[in-house]
């Protein structure tokens, strides 16, 4: 897609999401918003409608968000769908809130009775209110569940399970505009138009994170090929399949892996490809740093595989510049491999720095060398110490002439970042990969 196109299409999406959100405010207008407005109680109680109604429709867009959609894919690229998924997540968590705080106090005020006494009442006299706060609930330790510093404390197992309850909260909302919903109740339109949003996001989700990967894992015929002890904790897991080229899978892009066995098929992780595809095969290297990436390396050869993806813009395709620095945090290394091994180059183009807190943490080393042999690259391994300023500096004294790739956890690409700008590279000539797990 070209920049102009992408542009057009980016503003289309934008007004699309715009003219929506207009609809909700216009049919909460027609639907008597502001006629029923005549004093405190009801102003609080139609704030709290109208803030309900646009938390439901940014729930919706929450979802397709991260539905793998491949126009927003293409678009705006993983990472920054994931950046805006977090941030569109804490809005409609505050106005679902908000919702449910200021019908309450407007109910209490108009009622003339106590806060419990309201309570009861909404729960016992309003269909769908008791499942409405259980959903809330949900939403609320899907979006706690999020926040870095309670993320960093879980196991991925948690994190995505819980996660997979938010579709429960969304089911339970809906029942809730389905039963007390002025908008529902009251208005044909709004009706119609509000279940044409929740059916086409239900119908984009199964397409899209079910049927399409699906689809297209049994047409590819996954498979797993070899599975191969790096290290003592290091796997690599090469998977084959028909016609693997017409994936489109590049250099430096992961895809979400379902490994097909008796007691973690339900689970999906994302994992790099730490090879350059090649039309033949797929490879992943996984560090085990948990129950299942540790049983990663007792999978037999065989065992079918359900992938989405590619995904991720952490590929050639962002590089301006003729020189380009390659720069790793741990398993970060993963991607930085395959890109060693297909990005346009001649000698002295290409620079790796690998960090990595002891030596027994590095990866993938006897490949690194031959690869840098090979291309006439440099390769530089960091020992426990820090990506200071000065010591990128002394490892690649043009950094700031280069692109730069970045990849690692969230706090050493942070870091990194910071030494960059005093080393003089822009911010538009880095690249960055965060694995979150």
């Amino acid at each position: 897609m070209s920049a102009t196109r992408g542009r057009i299409a980016g503003w289309g999406l934008a007004l699309l999401f715009l003219a929506n959100a207009g609809v909700v405010v216009a049919l909460w207008l027609g639907g008597g918003g502001l006629q029923d407005i005549h004093d405190s109680a009801s102003f609080l109680v139609g704030l709290g409608r109208i803030s309900g109604l646009l938390g439901a429709y940014l729930v919706l867009v929450e979802l397709l968000l991260l539905a793998r959609l491949p126009l927003l894919e293409r678009l705006l690229g993983f990472e920054r769908l994931t950046r805006w998924h977090a941030w569109n997540g804490r809005v409609c968590l505050t106005l679902l809130v908000s919702h449910a705080v200021l019908v309450t106090w407007g109910y209490t005020i108009g009622d003339r009775i106590s806060l419990p006494s309201e309570i009861g009442r909404l729960w016992s006299g309003y269909p769908g209110v008791v499942t409405a706060t259980a959903g809330l609930a949900i939403l609320i330790g899907v979006v706690v569940t999020s926040v870095v510093a309670v993320r960093r404390r879980l196991r991925y197992e948690t994190w995505y399970f819980v996660h997979l309850y938010a579709y429960l909260g969304v089911a339970l909302a809906f029942s809730h505009q389905l039963a007390t919903g002025t908008d529902f109740v009251g208005d044909p339109a709004a009706r119609a138009y509000w279940t044409a949003l929740y059916v086409a996001t239900l119908g984009a989700l199964v397409m899209f994170r079910l049927g399409v990967p699906l689809v297209r894992s049994v047409w590819h015929d996954l498979r797993v090929a070899r599975v191969l002890e790096e290290g003592p904790t290091v796997t690599s897991i090469e998977i084959e399949g028909r016609r693997l080229g017409a994936l489109k899978a590049r250099a430096g892009q992961f895809f979400t892996w379902r490994f097909l066995t008796r007691d973690r098929w339900w689970e999906a992780h994302p994992f790099s490809l730490s090879a350059a595809p090649d039309g033949r095969r797929l490879r992943i290297t996984v560090k085990g740093l948990g129950d299942y990436t540790s049983a990663l390396r007792a999978i037999p050869p065989g065992t079918r595989v359900i992938a989405e993806g590619p995904f991720g813009a952490f590929t050639t395709a962002a590089r301006r510049r003729p020189r380009v620095a390659l720069i790793a945090g741990g398993v970060g290394i993963t991607p930085i491999r395959a890109l060693l091994e297909d990005m346009p180059g001649g000698p002295g183009d290409i620079a790796v720095v690998y960090r990595a807190l002891g030596e027994g943490d590095v990866i993938l080393r006897g490949e690194l060398d031959e690869l840098a042999t090979r291309r006439g690259a440099e390769v530089h391994y960091v020992i426990g110490e820090p990506l200071s300023p000065e010591r990128l500096l002394a490892l690649v004294p043009d950094i700031a002439a280069r692109d730069v790739y970045v990849c690692g956890s969230p706090a050493m690409t942070e870091a990194t970042h910071a030494s960059l700008a005093r080393t003089g590279v822009s911010r538009r000539h880095i690249v960055t990969e965060r694995f979150a797990f």
